[in-house]
């Protein structure tokens, strides 16, 4: 079953710019993806197929060879994450004592797969392999903070306390 995105690219004049001059600082330069791909990413947060597709029209190179550089090194995502990044661990330590249960319930509360971010994008969910607390297991970040020994019940109110600070930040602009 093909999912359709959750988001849709919303780059702004501003983002273009900077990303024509960091394609044109590297242009000339030989192994010049690597930097504009990064640069990319930290002015649009991900690498979405616009951002590509100028990429490499501004490098004169194939839009595979764009995408096959982003798919391959995981520190690119080619969707947005969210104002908040949720992680749950599916290591072994956290898998046998139900990590896969809290993973489910977060993508019910939020109406998202793995991998994926909101609408709004107040929120970002993946799954991790393992983030080192294994005594804590299940464990569940949300950006810095950590949650451990997690049950299948906690997620909607911690997932709540963030939604709530998000409208409040909202109101206060």
């Amino acid at each position: 079953m093909d999912r359709k995105p959750t988001h849709s690219f919303r780059g702004t004049a501003d983002q273009e710019h900077q990303l024509m001059d960091v394609i044109e600082k590297h242009r000339k330069q030989p192994g010049g993806l690597m930097p504009v791909l990064q640069d990319a990413q930290e002015i649009y947060g991900y690498l979405p197929v616009e951002v590509q597709s100028m990429i490499a029209e501004g490098l004169n190179v194939p839009l595979s060879e764009v995408y096959g550089v982003a798919t391959f090194y995981s520190q690119f995502s080619l969707t947005p994450k969210g104002e908040n990044r949720i992680s749950v661990c599916l290591g072994t330590a956290c898998y046998v004592k139900g990590a896969d249960k809290i993973l489910e319930a977060v993508e019910k509360k939020l109406g998202i797969k793995s991998g994926e971010c909101t609408k709004n994008r107040q929120f970002s969910l993946d799954s991790t392999r393992c983030i080192g607390a294994c005594g804590l297991a299940p464990v569940m970040m949300i950006n810095d903070d950590v949650y451990g020994k997690m049950t299948v019940d906690q997620v909607d109110e911690i997932i709540d306390r963030y939604m709530k600070k998000s409208k409040k930040a909202g109101d206060s602009q």
